[in-house]
């Protein structure tokens, strides 16, 4: 009698189990089995000389600045974010007073010991990839690579290296992300002057 008894409450516990979705999982597929094996898909930022040299590598990943500059060929960084984006601009905002930024350059970007950085006066260049090397390497090492003051202001002071002070390339790209927001300059002009296209014959 015990036997059946505990045969039933089992049959119930099972029909319980199944009727509230938790039952157990089917095996695994002979596909899902295979992925497995493989392990996890390649981090592109682990091996920079086996990513692709385009502006994909530019995703966030938490990787510090001056990784991420080392790891992207010039020209590749690009912000996966828009001023568009109240909430990113929000968290940008309190980076770049968490990080000083405020203190040379104003609390709105405005300007202060240097350079504003609303208007349309890009010292070296207003694209993605020269703002974020700027502000990860700062001006020496920036010049060292080959980039050339393009503008010039009243108040030019150096900038100094911030890759080791803001934690990520995801940080940073919201820190620039609120610099943009707070454009005050000519439209054609917020992202720099753009290249000109080679003439044709």
């Amino acid at each position: 009698m015990k036997i059946v008894a505990v045969g039933s409450i089992a049959l119930i516990l099972a029909t319980m189990a199944y009727a509230d979705g938790s039952e157990a999982e089917s095996p695994p597929s002979k596909k899902s089995v295979a992925a497995a094996e493989q392990g996890p898909p390649a981090d592109p930022s682990a091996n920079p000389s086996d990513a692709p040299s385009t502006a994909a590598t530019a995703a966030p990943s938490g990787m510090p600045p001056l990784d991420r500059v080392k790891a992207t060929p010039k020209g590749g960084l690009k912000n996966p974010y828009t001023d568009a984006n109240a909430d990113i601009v929000a968290q940008g905002q309190k980076l770049y007073m968490k990080t000083g930024c405020n203190g040379c350059h104003g609390g709105g970007g405005g300007g202060g010991m240097c350079p504003p950085l609303s208007n349309d006066t890009w010292v070296y260049g207003g694209d993605d990839d020269t703002l974020f090397r700027l502000v990860s390497e700062g001006t020496d090492a920036l010049q060292k690579d080959g980039y050339m003051r393009k503008g010039h202001e009243n108040v030019v002071g150096p900038m100094p290296q911030h890759g080791m002070i803001i934690k990520s390339d995801d940080d940073l790209w919201k820190i620039i992300t609120f610099i943009r927001s707070n454009y005050r300059g000519g439209p054609s002009k917020k992202f720099g002057d753009q290249p000109t296209a080679p003439a044709t014959q």
